[in-house]
């Protein structure tokens, strides 16, 4: 059992409410974030604190930082950011907006975040900041562009990140994911209609294809893994003396890290191509 105090965003539904009730059954005091009234109901009858965060807002993200910071004596040991969307669209179709809005959710609202609860964990000489990345953030994929995007500058963040706090007692592990099961396409594709001209793109017949995935139910690859598997790794980085770097989840995070270290860009390009569906016109 744990007394120790970590905030997970984004735990309305999927990873982030797995990971937040997960880590509350082990004793940890968990502070869990969510957007809307309802979700916020739901987490506090779960017997967890709930906090309200919009990402994307630095207010907001101020707002939470003082919460708990001010309800945990000012340590925070653990901090989850979770808390994203992805994307969808080819990069020429993205606009500044679209993009912009994919960056400051999924990038600059967890570095915020992050940097408000560092103070106190170098204080108290420990604390675990553990990013949930994705393997997009390893590797690239069609149509995926403004998430790739995101996954990569976390990974060049976090790294950094990682350095600079070599030998504070602060550990820094990045989880990369692949295929999950949780409420990611159906958000997905709520931002591919908000932001992309899908009819008046020359990438339209791939988009239709890239509709069809996006709205089925249930799982559309045999890879996919339940939140639990996530929830694992999470633990293994709040708890172990020396957590890894890097967390792999799902086969295809594995095949894929260990094929761009062997094969040429040329290569890797190809087999990335036919994975995702297609790509290119």
């Amino acid at each position: 059992m744990h007394d120790k105090s970590i905030l997970v965003t984004g735990c309305s539904s999927g990873i982030g409410r797995c990971v937040a009730l997960g880590l509350r059954d082990r004793g940890y005091r968990v502070f869990a974030t969510a957007r809307r009234d309802q979700d916020i109901a739901r987490l506090e009858q779960s017997g967890l604190t709930a906090i309200r965060l919009h990402v994307d807002d630095p207010a907001s993200v101020a707002d939470a930082a003082s919460q708990v910071l001010a309800a945990s004596a000012g340590h925070v040991y653990g901090l989850f950011n979770n808390a994203a969307y992805g994307q969808p669209g080819a990069v020429e179709d993205l606009s500044w907006e679209a993009l912009e809005a994919q960056l400051r959710t999924n990038v600059l609202g967890w570095h915020e975040l992050t940097r408000r609860l560092i103070p106190g964990m170098r204080e108290r000489g420990e604390g675990r900041i553990i990013q949930n990345s994705s393997v997009l953030g390893l590797v690239v994929m069609p149509y995926r562009g403004a998430y790739n995007c995101s996954k990569f500058a976390l990974e060049g963040l976090s790294d950094t990140l990682r350095l600079e706090l070599h030998g504070s007692g602060v550990w820094v592990s990045l989880i990369e994911p692949g295929p999950i099961s949780s409420r990611f396409r159906e958000n997905a594709h709520a931002k591919f209609k908000q932001y992309i001209d899908a009819e008046n793109s020359v990438h339209r017949d791939n988009y239709r294809a890239m509709e069809q995935r996006l709205v089925k139910q249930g799982p559309t690859t045999g890879f996919t893994l339940p939140p639990e598997a996530v929830l694992k790794k999470v633990i293994h980085a709040l708890e172990s003396p020396r957590p890894r770097a890097r967390y792999a989840v799902t086969t295809p995070t594995y095949i894929f890290a260990t094929l761009r270290r062997l094969l040429s860009t040329r290569q890797l390009d190809w087999i990335l191509r036919r994975a995702s569906g297609g790509g290119g016109r």
